[in-house]
């Protein structure tokens, strides 16, 4: 009786042990992300424009990457899939919790919303107005003494007591100051107001400052209204073709003949297209969902830009090599400018 005991324990044993081992397997979440191929959206029902509807066929599309973080059995499948790459958790969200990575990427979908409209009325020749809002917060050196009151996410308006139209107003002022000089700093927190009251610290460029990395704070408003709703999507990728989608409803043009059009590239105020991160993904999304065009940012392949790309190939360079390997029948094209992809549409119909 006791050695059949010990046999069922034995197997009892074993059989936790077997659940213990599959937990960890599926869902121990380890210190990495995996980012594979998202999805390629028409844009038709992210933008909303009184009295300029999307009345053509065919569909500009954006592109996304999926990122998820990696677990034991998803990192094998990651290691064995040749569309995923395997990224620190660091080098992903630079560092910061979830919540406050995922507060940062929703502003810079924002703020590529902003400059779409932007780059779209201006092209188009329609009315505008762009307001600067302040300095808004994306990181802290880790010798600011703001970061004890000011969070990531606020937007600094006032330096004692002086409101600036560029980033580069506040950071003349700032630098006209001395190390350890106490500055006031008005910022909005969730809407509201405060102020902190802190002294500056010696940045990066030896110079007086907040401690702060920033970006530019901008509100734009039309005379036509207009409506960008991006879901669950972040990041300033977007630009580009969030400005093709405003540009054909404002002018209602048919640019895409009943095409598919996927593209991706951040979108500068003076309408320059930016590079991001993913491409390789972006096109197999692009192809997954039909797309016989796809824009790529363009830059002119340097060896000194080459060291510091990702897989040391441009944007238009992977995005080319992934095409011609997985989606043989799409069309990569490279473009600088936002008028490079209008004329492009143009001419090629």
């Amino acid at each position: 009786m006791k050695k059949q005991d010990n046999q069922i324990l034995r197997r009892i044993g074993v059989t936790l042990a077997l659940i213990l081992f599959a937990c960890w397997f599926l869902f121990w979440p380890l210190n990495l992300y995996i980012e594979s191929p998202g999805s390629a959206d028409s844009l038709k029902s992210y933008v909303t424009m009184k009295n300029h509807p999307d009345k053509y066929k065919g569909s500009f599309m954006i592109t996304s990457v999926y990122l998820q973080q990696a677990r034991p059995a998803t990192y094998l499948w990651a290691k064995l899939n040749p569309h995923t790459s395997i990224e620190s958790a660091d080098s992903v969200t630079g560092g910061e919790n979830s919540a406050t990575y995922t507060k940062v990427q929703d502003f810079y979908m924002q703020s590529a919303i902003n400059e779409a409209i932007a780059v779209a009325y201006r092209a188009a020749g329609q009315q505008y107005t762009k307001k600067y809002l302040g300095i808004y917060v994306l990181s802290f050196q880790s010798n600011s003494e703001f970061k004890k009151q000011i969070q990531v996410g606020d937007t600094i308006t006032k330096v004692n007591g002086r409101h600036f139209d560029t980033a580069a107003g506040y950071q003349k002022y700032i630098a006209s100051q001395k190390v350890g000089d106490k500055l006031t700093v008005t910022y909005l927190h969730n809407g509201k107001q405060k102020t902190a009251t802190e002294p500056l610290v010696k940045i990066s460029t030896g110079k007086p400052g907040i401690g702060i990395i920033l970006t530019d704070n901008v509100k734009v408003t039309t005379k036509i209204p207009v409506s960008v709703n991006p879901g669950q999507l972040g990041g300033p990728s977007g630009g580009l073709m969030f400005s093709l989608q405003i540009y054909e409803q404002l002018t209602q043009q048919d640019l895409r003949h009943g095409r598919k059009i996927a593209g991706t590239g951040t979108i500068g105020a003076d309408g320059s297209v930016g590079e991001i991160g993913g491409i390789d993904k972006k096109i197999i999304a692009a192809k997954n969902a039909g797309a016989t065009i796809f824009f790529a940012p363009y830059v002119k392949p340097t060896k000194e830009i080459l060291k510091y790309e990702e897989g040391h190939k441009t944007n238009y360079q992977l995005a080319k090599e992934t095409a011609k390997k997985y989606a043989p029948n799409m069309k990569v094209v490279p473009v600088q400018t936002f008028e490079d992809a209008v004329n492009y549409l143009k001419t090629h119909q």
